[in-house]
């Protein structure tokens, strides 16, 4: 007698059940296929297999859906059944025909081995983790920017790079994160979370953007693979170090290879990233000067490079003085071109909320030294 057959797919070689007849004489049916259609004899005296019903797995249970494919009825667990698809379980006893003594019984086992290594892990997720800041929608082809790690959409971000890269006074501006304001130095496409993005849209699907803004946004989708970002400008050691004015060098700091202002990096010296100029100086625990804001812990290097008698006339990233000191010190009449990353949409809004207050930006900003030495502002968070 041979073996009764279930369909099955190249990618399903595992057994995740059987069907075993309540006559040893007849073979146990193996079911490999998530959704198997079952072709064997239907009675005792039949000579030829015929598909009678479809099986499909439940991955998050011990359970699976049975489908009726023959033309007469058959009884599930006593209960007789049509064209309906129902649930089985471990030990259901399935008869292929609408008489138990005519047609053949057989009972469903789920295998163990395969109930315990397949459990599905669900993964709990705020939709709201899983929007673009910029566009305020769901993902569409996901990227990532660093060092912050945020997310954007691929169109949305092409669109924000190619605005940040035009030039201000002709001087080049480093390319911040939308979300967080962090210099971005490198971004590319994220396909972990673009597997995430799909899950989420398929599951709530009034969240999905119509044809024609896909379209749109893919027209702006510019970021093919991983690229690096920002101002690509060799440092040059100081003139006085040098006979050969010519000779340049990318340093990772000023005092990577020279010994300025008494200290000189080595191999191991943690480095800063200036968020004013992009350049970077040597995390020093011992510095008297501030290296970041106490406001927002950011770090700036205008002070340090002063304090160690560094002309930043000598080289190229490297902030004057003047970006980084005490606000106590400034007399602000007007929110700077600069504020907000030259963002001229985001800077009428400030001055709006400001101008609602009655104040001027001066007494605004004098408050909020005030509450911030008082500990009644923390540090802004920029994660």
């Amino acid at each position: 007698m041979e073996p009764a057959e279930s369909s099955r797919s190249k990618e399903d070689s595992d057994i995740w059940a059987k069907l075993v007849p309540t006559d040893s004489t007849y073979p146990p049916i193996e079911i490999r296929s998530r959704e198997a259609v079952i072709c064997s004899e239907i009675t005792s005296s039949s000579i030829e297999k015929h598909p009678w019903c479809e099986i499909k797995w439940n991955p998050d249970k011990d359970s699976a859906m049975i489908r009726n494919l023959s033309s007469n009825v058959i009884i599930i667990d006593g209960k007789v059944v049509g064209e309906e698809t129902v649930n089985i379980i471990s030990g259901s006893e399935i008869t292929s025909g609408p008489d138990r003594e005519v047609f053949l019984t057989y009972v469903f086992e789920a295998m163990p081995s395969h109930r315990n290594n397949e459990k599905i892990i669900e993964i709990s997720l705020d939709v709201e983790h899983a929007k673009c800041s910029i566009c305020l929608n769901i993902w569409h082809d996901v990227v990532t920017v660093a060092p912050c790690l945020h997310n954007f959409c691929n169109g949305c971000f092409s669109e924000w790079l190619r605005r940040s890269s035009t030039k201000f006074n002709n001087r080049a501006q480093s390319v911040v994160c939308p979300q967080c304001r962090a210099v971005v130095f490198s971004v590319g496409r994220n396909h972990f979370l673009h597997n995430i993005e799909e899950a989420i849209l398929q599951t709530f699907s009034s969240l999905k953007r119509s044809d024609e803004e896909i379209a749109l946004l893919n027209t702006y989708a510019s970021i093919k693979s991983n690229i690096v970002v920002g101002m690509h400008t060799s440092r040059k050691r100081p003139h006085s170090l040098s006979n050969d004015d010519s000779n340049e060098i990318a340093l990772p700091c000023p005092q990577c290879g020279n010994e300025l202002g008494g200290f000189r990096c080595n191999r191991t010296t943690t480095h800063l990233h200036c968020q004013g100029c992009g350049g970077m100086m040597p995390f020093r625990s011992d510095s008297v000067v501030p290296q970041k804001c106490l406001g927002c812990d950011r770090a700036f290097c205008g002070a340090y490079w002063d304090a160690q008698g560094v002309d930043a006339r000598e080289f190229n990233m490297i902030c004057h003085h003047e970006t980084f000191k005490p606000v106590s010190e400034r007399t602000i009449s007007r929110i700077p071109e600069l504020v907000h990353q030259n963002n001229q949409f985001e800077r009428d809004i400030t001055e709006r909320c400001i101008q609602r207050t009655g104040k001027t930006l001066q007494a605004v900003i004098s408050d909020w030294i005030i509450k911030f030495d008082n500990k009644e502002l923390g540090n802004v968070p920029f994660a």
